[in-house]
């Protein structure tokens, strides 16, 4: 959290101290926050890649005001101290293998559009986390922006059902009637409610209990009505493998129950596909298991990715290209792979755009990093709190991106969200967090 020392009190001009109040640099993290969940074009449900399109002239002008905000925001508002902390050669040497990837690409100044607003995301993620002052003001942008989020969805419900929705005359009708809110899809709805679940019990441990329990009771019903059993098992699971352990004074085992979780789902998915073993005991006791179709799409992701191990296929440029849309379709296949936009798995398709070192070092930044800023992070209350929000936020997005994709999807609210956390956690363990800084 941010902390600004506070000016004279004789003689400060008023822009001064405003500023030292904290106040607007609360209200600039609320509003980033909210339209980075929200996107600059709610209730469109023709699809994805509407959000963050590059040829939309809306998405240009908003993501890159709300860039330029951003950047304005963290070198003008925060303490260098905090910013600097939020630098790690890990993700340094992610970005490298990201410009890399672009550059593998048959049109690499296009493809560049696409990244940047991935980019922007990340930055705008920085700046909400590093321009509150303290607890307090950092949960008054977590609820004003839930309550946005929660509002629209819902208020979309009954003003816009068909956008808000899924209907039946659409390409995925067997979707039909399940919630998705704001958002383009039930897939994206069902983690952000999930997220906001977290949000909501972070804020009732830090005694905010009206809102706290009112945002969790909503995101949850909606969890529920987005058809999602996944989604609505794994929240509980996250929850109860970060907080439980700390009940009972063992808060250091929680990065090794969080490890294994992460690689018990691995290989209970990608396992049943590419270890032998494990894919034999599973065509032994659930002959029928395919996560919907998912393990012939993984199938063939791998099948690809051994022909470019090493650099991949570029940055967006594997679905819905040739190499995709020529491919022969066994009559026995699932899934028609010829007309998805990714991959339903945030690993593979990782590797899939940027090779299989892009990925190792991807696990580094993701999930080994992370564990480690959790379990260096001090035992103040407001620390623990925050970084056992962060660390469920970060558990059920690890898990989620077994079955779903979006790492550096753009502006996708479920990867931004991921990326709120895994920033935070760097700041948890590295900076006490004070409850409230004397104005």
């Amino acid at each position: 959290m941010n902390s600004i020392a506070n000016p004279r009190r004789i003689e400060a001009p008023l822009v001064t101290r405003l500023v030292a109040t904290g106040q607007p640099a609360t209200v600039i993290a609320t509003v980033i926050l909210s339209v980075l969940i929200i996107s600059f074009r709610p209730f469109q449900p023709a699809g994805a890649q509407l959000v963050g399109q590059g040829g939309d002239i809306v998405n240009q002008l908003g993501f890159g005001t709300l860039g330029a905000l951003s950047l304005a925001s963290l070198f003008t508002l925060t303490d260098r101290r905090v910013l600097s902390a939020l630098l790690s050669p890990w993700w340094l040497l992610l970005f490298g293998f990201l410009f890399l990837s672009i550059l593998n690409t048959p049109a690499p100044s296009a493809t560049m559009r696409s990244a940047a607003f991935s980019i922007i995301g990340i930055i705008s993620m920085a700046a909400v986390l590093t321009l509150p002052r303290d607890a307090d003001a950092f949960s008054r942008v977590l609820m004003v922006s839930a309550c946005a989020i929660l509002g629209l969805s819902y208020a979309g419900l009954v003003l816009f059902p068909n956008e808000a929705i899924h209907q039946g005359g659409e390409v995925e009708f067997q979707h039909a009637g399940l919630w998705r809110g704001v958002f383009t899809h039930k897939n994206i709805a069902g983690p952000v409610m999930a997220s906001l679940s977290f949000v909501g019990i972070y804020l009732w441990r830090r005694g905010w209990r009206v809102s706290g329990g009112t945002i969790f009771i909503l995101a949850m019903i909606f969890v529920a009505h987005t058809g999602s059993k996944t989604t609505a098992g794994t929240v509980p699971l996250a929850g109860l493998l970060v907080i439980l352990p700390g009940m009972f004074g063992l808060r250091a085992l929680v990065p090794i129950a969080v490890a294994i979780a992460f690689v018990g789902t691995g290989v209970a998915t990608l396992g049943i596909v590419f270890i032998e073993p494990v894919k034999a005991l599973a065509n032994h006791m659930m002959p029928d298991l395919t996560y919907t179709g998912r393990t012939a799409l993984w199938e063939f992701m791998g099948e690809m990715i051994a022909q470019h191990p090493w650099r991949g296929y570029g940055f967006e440029s594997f679905w819905l290209t040739d190499v995709v849309l020529t491919s022969d379709q066994p009559f026995d296949r699932s899934w028609d792979i010829r007309g998805i936009v990714h991959g339903h798995n945030s690993y593979l398709d990782l590797a899939i755009a940027m090779g299989l070192p892009a990925l190792a070092i991807a696990l580094v930044t993701f999930v080994v990093t992370p564990l480690r800023d959790y379990w260096r992070t001090p035992l103040y209350r407001e620390n623990v709190f925050m970084a056992d929000l962060f660390m469920m936020i970060v558990t059920f997005t690890l898990l989620n991106g077994f079955l779903e994709s979006f790492f550096f999807r753009r502006a996708d609210p479920v990867w931004m969200f991921f990326v709120m956390a895994v920033l935070g956690l760097r700041l948890t363990g590295r900076f006490r967090v004070p409850s409230r800084v004397a104005r």
